[in-house]
């Protein structure tokens, strides 16, 4: 057998690869095993929609769509099912093969095509296994999703209503020099939009609808008008996406997402810090909630992550909370925007990408309100009606005790009457 004897030059660099392939493994190694997924709270948007309205002229009315206005259509269904497929790939080995009550929480804001796409996202994540199959020929099972009234939500339906202080500073924001100069650049293509849609008001901010219908017939191969050409369909995206900006951003980003996403990123914060709390004995390992897009870019701006464009259908922004081998956590946030892709990491600004939990919590103090109320400079929590019912309530329980005082009175009066006469009697007999 013949050996073949290593050159003095090519024995150290024999070595040199082999203890760098000892290094690169060992790192490796040390990365899987130093970090554990410990939480994860999801948020994404609802599929594939028809318009929420239509404009005056527009020759596809309610009727032209089978559910109606803004309902989820068969393909938003399918969107949130692939979706929910890729959840379960993602956190395989993290959440149970089965559906575990304990382990997942699902909230929707109370729309029908929320609520729907959450139901079409759990069929992907959790179809029947074994003993959960109860009808052999339905590849489903039912999984709660909670919501509370549309009018009562104060943690996914933005920009959130009744806050004075808001609405002032989007006041303000309408008289910067920077919105009424790009009001003055689309003044004509504002007033062509007035004029072919027969809408009696047309403005940067609330030309969004004419893009959504407009979109929504295109993706469902509705023909267009005639004077919606590839230029007007461009300018109306862009000018979608500025109202986008405009409404959490572009003037006093920091204030109104205080009161506005910074609402959503506390709670998101609360659940987990309680996650990671030595003392927690909580077996919740995923929050879901099932929103829109401007649930998605109230919170991005809060994050100070938001790319400027409208979140697309079933587009899902993700928390991860790790557990680094010394104890400490950490926190990842990724975004899918795109089904053909994997969701891509976001980097909250001034932190790393496994950023620490304290320094996450610490960046994004400023966007936290301390009590919404008051920054929102919210009169009274009680409502007009409710003031007015009191005030009856109140008079006419007044009116009832000046009546039985009166009583009460006219009878002790009556009562010493009697007596004085009974007394002046026995006098005269006397």
């Amino acid at each position: 057998m013949a050996f073949r004897v290593l050159t003095p030059c090519q024995l150290p660099l024999r070595i040199s690869l082999f203890v760098m392939s000892l290094t690169v493994y060992a790192v490796l190694d040390t990365t899987s095993a130093e970090r554990r997924l410990k939480f994860v709270t999801v948020l994404y948007r609802h599929g594939d929609r028809s318009p929420v309205k239509a404009y005056p002229t527009d020759p596809y009315q309610e009727s032209a769509w089978p559910q109606g206005f803004g309902q989820l259509t068969q393909d938003g269904m399918r969107q949130h099912f692939e979706l929910g497929q890729a959840l379960r790939q993602r956190y395989r080995g993290f959440l149970n093969e089965t559906y575990n009550r304990h382990e997942i929480a699902v909230r929707s804001t109370d729309f029908d095509r929320t609520l729907m796409s959450a139901e079409a996202n759990l069929a992907g994540m959790y179809p029947p296994n074994g003993s959960q199959v109860f009808n052999p020929n339905i590849t489903w099972q039912p999984i709660p999703v909670h919501t509370v009234p549309q009018e009562e939500d104060r943690l996914l339906s933005f920009p959130l209503a009744d806050c004075p202080r808001y609405d002032l500073l989007m006041n303000e924001t309408k008289n910067t020099e920077a919105f009424l100069n790009m009001t003055t650049s689309y003044k004509d293509f504002l007033d062509m939009l007035k004029n072919y849609t027969g809408l009696k008001d047309t403005t940067i901010e609330s030309v969004w609808s004419i893009h959504d219908t407009l979109y929504c017939e295109a993706v469902h191969h509705m023909r267009p008008p005639p004077w919606v050409t590839p230029e007007v369909m461009e300018k109306l995206r862009t000018l979608k996406d500025l109202s986008f900006q405009i409404m959490f951003g572009f003037y006093k980003q920091e204030e109104k997402s205080r009161l506005q996403g910074g609402v959503l990123l506390e709670q998101i914060l609360k659940n987990i810090s309680e996650a990671a709390a030595p003392s927690s004995k909580s077996l919740l390992k995923m929050m879901v909630y099932s929103a829109h897009d401007t649930t998605i870019v109230a919170l991005q701006s809060a994050l100070n992550v938001f790319n400027g464009k409208q979140p697309p259908y079933a587009s899902c922004h993700i928390f991860e909370l790790h557990q680094e081998d010394n104890g400490s956590f950490s926190v990842a946030m990724y975004y899918r925007n795109d089904s053909t892709k994997d969701p891509y990491p976001l980097m909250l600004p001034g932190c790393a990408q496994f950023c620490p939990l304290q320094d996450f919590v610490r960046i994004t103090q400023p966007v936290i309100p301390m009590n919404w109320e008051k920054e929102c400079q919210v009169a009274s929590n009680i409502k007009d009606t409710e003031v007015i019912i009191g005030l009856t309530v109140c008079g006419c329980l007044l009116f009832i005790l000046i009546i039985l005082l009166l009583a009460v009175l006219c009878r002790q009066r009556e009562q010493t009457d009697g007596y004085r006469h009974v007394i002046n009697e026995g006098d005269d007999h006397s």
